[in-house]
């Protein structure tokens, strides 16, 4: 399946499994279980993402606004293979810095936002802390086991479940189990403060460019020329 995308950024993380990807641009590759695929869409992208091979795919995909001053730029990747992707380890805790800083570990990376995005790991009776600045936006979720988050008498949260945080400068977590890992992906980002519109993939600030992005895919120009005659494989 093709899929277009203006105006955002897709952050791919396999779970398990891979998936096969590929762009009107001639990029091609394969993400793999751990991997990450970091995708500008910018001024427009048409890809398509295939599951590779027999069994279980399971992944998670976040979309980043772009802000306005870079809704237009070119499109672009950034891919991480699992073993490239810093890790912090203390206490019987592991924490997968994919973007941003954690323990003192800094992913590579590059954020057109600052952005925070760790994939933690906590063994049973151990605990973890993350600053946060106060003024981002932030959520949980909680791939595997069940967590304290936030307070120390807050109810556990288990397994598929979000969380969205509320103010405060970081966040706590405990894993009070006596035999089962807490794993959990935690994201935050400073907020961009500019209006949003979206019609389907594509994600601009005013209707007016929402307009001008769909003309300018129909019509296969100001970006998309090379759609005319693409089609995957």
């Amino acid at each position: 399946m093709n899929l277009v995308l203006t105006g955002f950024e897709t952050v791919t993380y396999m779970l398990q499994g891979a998936f096969t990807h590929q762009d009107f641009a001639g990029h091609e590759g394969t993400i793999r279980t751990g991997d990450v695929q970091w995708m500008t869409a910018g001024r427009g992208i048409i890809h398509s993402e295939m599951p590779a091979g027999e069994g279980t795919q399971r992944g998670l995909q976040l979309w980043i606004n772009l802000s306005s001053e870079n809704k237009m730029i070119e499109p672009r990747y950034q891919e991480l293979p699992d073993e490239d992707i810093p890790r912090a380890e203390k206490d019987g805790v592991e924490v997968k810095v994919i973007a941003g800083e954690a323990m003192g570990i800094h992913s590579p990376v590059y954020t057109r936002t600052p952005t925070l995005y760790l994939d933690s790991s906590l063994k049973p009776h151990t605990q973890f802390h993350q600053n946060i600045p106060e003024s981002w936006n932030a959520f949980v979720y909680i791939i595997e086991g069940e967590g304290v988050f936030g307070c120390h008498d807050s109810p556990a949260t288990t397994a598929h479940h979000l969380l969205i945080l509320g103010p405060g400068d970081g966040l706590s977590v405990w894993n009070m189990s006596s035999s089962k890992l807490l794993r959990f992906i935690l994201v935050g980002g400073q907020p961009l403060n500019e209006p949003v519109v979206q019609h389907g993939p594509f994600v601009m600030n005013t209707q007016v460019e929402i307009d001008k992005t769909v003309e300018d895919y129909f019509y296969c120009k100001n970006g998309f020329e090379m759609a005319r005659f693409w089609r995957s494989q």
